[in-house]
């Protein structure tokens, strides 16, 4: 099998990040501006508090559709319970936190800082350079990194 990257290889470390006591309507146009669909929310000392992602712009929204527009900060808004991953975390087992779960993007964190962040398309980009530096083809699908759960998705033979 070719060497499984983990996701101190493949994560993204140039992340645009919002502060929790940023103002929502800021925030947001700091996602529209960057294009992008979501931020890690981290504090002065780079400590993950949170994700604001389009998600939770829309509820602020919907919230409006009812009264007077909402405001405040980015903190009432942001999803503070957030899935991690560590910097060791191999491509496998991050591909399956994506397909067991509807978020984009997950934060890694290491001693309670982000130090980055991966995405589905990070894993397929990092899906592809396995396969193509496979001597063997069919080598880095070796089905022993998978769980039940995703052979069973994915019709493979059970490991039972």
């Amino acid at each position: 099998m070719s060497h499984i990257p983990t996701a101190r290889e493949f994560m993204t470390t140039s992340l645009v990040t919002i502060r929790p006591d940023m103002d929502i309507y800021e925030a947001i146009d700091i996602l529209l501006k960057s294009n992008i669909s979501g931020a890690p929310v981290v504090n002065e000392d780079g400590c993950l508090k949170g994700v604001l992602s389009e998600k939770d712009c829309l509820r602020l929204f919907a919230v409006g559709a009812f009264d007077q527009l909402p405001g405040g900060n980015v903190e009432r808004y942001m999803s503070s319970e957030v899935k991690t991953v560590g910097p060791e975390y191999d491509l496998f087992t991050v591909a399956d936190i994506f397909i067991k779960n509807q978020f984009r993007r997950l934060p890694v964190v290491e001693n309670g800082k982000i130090i980055g962040q991966v995405s589905r398309r990070d894993v397929l980009i990092g899906s592809k350079k396995i396969l193509e530096s496979s001597p063997i083809k069919k080598e880095w699908t070796d089905s022993k990194y998978l769980t039940d759960e995703i052979k069973a998705a994915l019709k493979f033979p059970s490991s039972s």
